[in-house]
């Protein structure tokens, strides 16, 4: 439901076009890894895989449970609440390798956190946590680096510019990019590891930052859910 509500909502709010690399699918059991630039970037990830055949699981910070609506919904599609700085944060990497191993496609934000900036700009992927790098070393899956942008001209700043840009964005209908690089997969210790991770996501992001400059679909995009 939640990837449908995206695929809705998300080209009322901008102009999505999503790119791909040779690879035009993503294989079950993968770990797709995505930048995190604002709010609003879960809804340009799942309506990218969702317009590319594919229903994730997502890694999502606890407290989106506690949301009356959200956190039923979020429970029955069977979501992945991680409770940051807890003693129990390291059972949602054990319920991500289940979903692997089940052939699920899992979403994980490897960065844990939205950049400080409060301007609309687009921010590079910040430090990487290391539970990416586990989950991938652990299980073996390949990891599919998402590069995103222009979720920051929907959402970005303070509580009022934040509430501002939703409510504007349907008549400014910014330009929106999700690009999908080619899988990798990790090796080495985890240090390296992640270091290799945050490479491949920073080269999708920075693919994604130049494709805001030519809006128009070119043969090798996904047309906009």
């Amino acid at each position: 439901m939640l990837t449908a509500f995206a695929r809705t909502v998300v080209p009322i709010l901008g102009r999505l076009t999503v790119t791909t690399g040779p690879v035009r699918t993503i294989a079950p059991g993968s770990i797709v890894a995505p930048n995190h630039a604002a709010l609003a970037d879960p809804g340009l990830v799942l309506a990218a895989l969702r317009s590319l055949g594919t229903e994730p699981v997502v890694l999502a910070a606890a407290g989106l449970w506690r949301i009356p609506v959200l956190g039923r919904c979020l429970t029955r599609e069977g979501h992945i609440p991680v409770h940051r700085g807890s003693r129990h944060a390291a059972a949602a990497l054990d319920l991500a390798a289940e979903a692997i191993a089940a052939g699920r496609v899992v979403v994980i934000y490897a960065e844990g956190r939205l950049p400080f900036r409060r301007d609309s700009g687009e921010s590079e992927p910040g430090t990487f946590r290391t539970g990416l790098a586990r989950l991938a070393l652990a299980t073996g899956a390949p990891v599919v680096p998402l590069g995103h942008a222009g979720a920051r001209r929907i959402i970005s700043g303070g509580r009022t510019k934040q509430i501002a840009g939703v409510l504007t964005a349907p008549l400014r209908r910014p330009a929106l990019h999700v690009h999908l690089g080619e899988p990798i997969h990790l090796h080495g210790d985890i240090t390296t590891a992640t270091a290799c991770a945050r490479s491949a996501v920073h080269h999708a992001w920075q693919y994604a930052v130049g494709q805001l400059r030519t809006v128009k679909v070119t043969p090798g995009d996904v047309p906009s859910p």
